[in-house]
């Protein structure tokens, strides 16, 4: 272990102007902020975002602003660590609560950051990928990968909301971070790549030798098959909690490049207590109620709450009742950087 390292105060005053005027500061005052020993000292700290708060403020800004002047009708679940305004739920991870009223249509753009849907709310809406029309059912994740023109439309009669997820504080910290826009895409008059080529798991289309691969070939996640799949897991697996992880079906890769998603389900009473885990986290509770311990922060959730967890933070979870949750993390991001780490605890 390194012996206490001097401060800037310990230096003398003409040297440190001297340093100023010359653009330069000395490493060792601040080494330690930067390299703590042992774990990441985050500023990021655990938040919750209960849903009965949220609702009617989104159905009052769909009141207050239409969708023409916001474009995306959204409002961001800001970081507690950062303050109200920060554009970031933890580190690396963005996100925030969309609302679409009956007839409305978000314009078409794409962005380098990306980006995907957790459906929470209502029926008749939907996103159009690359002129794939995907429907948007409770539950639902809906992808809209980097560079990939999307759109939002309503042809239902009652609100529609849902979870976006993004990458952005990563290209935001890049200076990489914009978008281009577009008219509305030309629909293909067929269903969804999951109701056609990926209708079953174990199964992909048959392809001819020369064939192009889709980087992204299924696009949405029907929650219904997730759900079953999480029961027979739970039905048949052992004591642990059923756990799925949402793959790209051609490659088995995760769907996004610095994203993963994992659908969890508790039965009633059931705990866990996960490893210590480089990575942070959005939990998104698509139904059930329980209650979290993030390190000392203890989390009341219900049905469509959301809340996040810094990296190594001390988790425990129980379910009141029931309970399915999808998990937004960032272990693809530290998988390709080489350093996700899983700590006992």
């Amino acid at each position: 272990m390194s012996e206490q390292l001097g401060t800037l105060e310990e230096l003398p005053q003409d040297y440190r102007d001297a340093m100023s005027k010359a653009g330069v500061a000395p490493l060792w005052p601040m080494m330690r902020n930067v390299l703590p020993h042992d774990a990441p000292n985050p500023v990021t700290r655990p938040g919750h975002w209960a849903f009965k708060d949220l609702r009617p403020l989104l159905i009052r800004a769909g009141e207050l602003t239409p969708v023409e002047k916001a474009e995306r009708r959204v409002l961001v679940l800001s970081d507690p660590g950062r303050g109200t305004g920060a554009m970031q739920a933890t580190s690396s991870i963005y996100t925030g609560m969309q609302l679409l009223l009956p007839g409305e249509t978000a314009p078409a753009h794409r962005h380098t950051p990306s980006a995907a849907r957790i459906i929470v709310e209502g029926k008749g809406g939907y996103t159009v990928v690359e002129g794939e029309k995907l429907p948007m059912e409770e539950g639902d994740l809906v992808l809209t990968p980097g560079g990939e023109w999307h759109d939002h439309g309503h042809d239902g009669d009652e609100p529609v909301i849902w979870l976006d997820a993004l990458d952005l504080p990563l290209f935001v910290y890049l200076e990489g971070s914009y978008a281009e826009e577009a008219e509305l895409q030309a629909q293909r008059n067929r269903p969804d790549s999951s109701q056609v080529e990926y209708l079953a798991a174990g199964l992909a289309p048959s392809r001819k030798k020369n064939a192009i691969k889709k980087r992204y070939p299924m696009m949405r996640f029907p929650w219904s098959r997730t759900e079953a799949a999480l029961r027979q897991l739970a039905k048949y697996g052992d004591d642990a909690i059923a756990e799925v992880d949402f793959v790209n079906p051609e490659t088995g890769d995760y769907v996004l490049p610095t994203m993963g998603f994992t659908a969890m389900m508790f039965a009633s009473g059931q705990s866990e207590t996960p490893p210590l885990r480089s990575s942070s986290a959005v939990y998104h509770v698509v139904k059930g109620s329980g209650e979290t311990t993030i390190d000392c922060t203890k989390i009341t959730w219900g049905p469509k709450d959301t809340f996040s967890a810094h990296v190594f933070s001390k988790i425990t979870h129980k379910a009141n009742e029931e309970a399915f949750l999808v998990r937004v993390h960032d272990k693809p991001l530290q998988e390709k950087l080489g350093y996700y780490e899983e700590r006992q605890r």
